[in-house]
């Protein structure tokens, strides 16, 4: 047991392209650089929280204060694994799976951002695909929700290529202003229509309890 005492650090979510896990601290500082690199087009901003708008170095601390926040304030009614995507063993993105009374709801929502110069490569897609079957096959999710605004269209045309449906609309803070943001769902039944059979979890069993799970 390489983590005796925070068995998260030793879970794996694997495909032929990509790994998804819990970074370490020297890790979290690589992903800083892939954010430095830029990830999305600066006229627009597909987060509600505007994070990389932040000027560096400020935009360095608060992202680590995030990112270990999510470890220090986890719980088996509210959690957030905030996994980063390594392809070849290099950080390219992030890619998250969060849940409230997930014991009682089994209901998960996905985020995730991708540096820009691995974009348009299929990685966004295989990275879903991936924390997808994390979520219904690990852990026994009944669906999956995500969002995104209008203006995101390679975010949205990624959820309806996995067979997400329509799921209403809300109203958000964008940059200070007012936006319109698209709200989806997956039912467990669509994604296992079309679930890939390449995906694989690895270091689940020992952290279940930690998921609302039992062992």
């Amino acid at each position: 047991m390489a983590n005796p005492y925070w068995p998260l650090f030793d879970l794996r979510i694997t495909t032929p392209r990509l790994e998804i896990r819990l970074p370490t601290d020297e890790e979290l500082y690589r992903l800083l650089d892939v954010v430095d690199a830029g990830v999305h087009d600066p006229g627009m901003m597909p987060f509600t929280v505007a994070w990389t708008d932040v000027p560096a170095p400020r935009r360095y601390r608060e992202s680590l204060q995030w990112w270990w926040s999510q470890r220090a304030l986890w719980k088996v009614e509210d959690w957030s694994f905030c996994g980063a995507v390594f392809v070849e063993g290099e950080p390219v993105g992030v890619q998250d799976v969060a849940a409230r009374d997930f014991r009682t709801l089994r209901a998960v929502t996905t985020g995730s951002w991708l540096g820009r110069q691995h974009q348009g490569q299929g990685i966004g897609k295989e990275m879903r695909e991936a924390v997808l079957h994390f979520a219904f096959e690990g852990l026994g999710a009944l669906e999956a929700h995500t969002s995104a605004f209008p203006d995101n269209q390679p975010s949205i045309g990624v959820t309806r290529s996995l067979g997400y449906a329509d799921n209403g609309h809300e109203t958000v803070a964008r940059r200070g202003g007012r936006a319109r943001q698209l709200r989806f769902y997956l039912d467990r039944g669509t994604w296992s229509s079309r679930r890939r059979a390449d995906i694989s979890v690895l270091g689940l069993e020992r952290c279940r309890e930690m998921f609302g799970l039992d062992g």
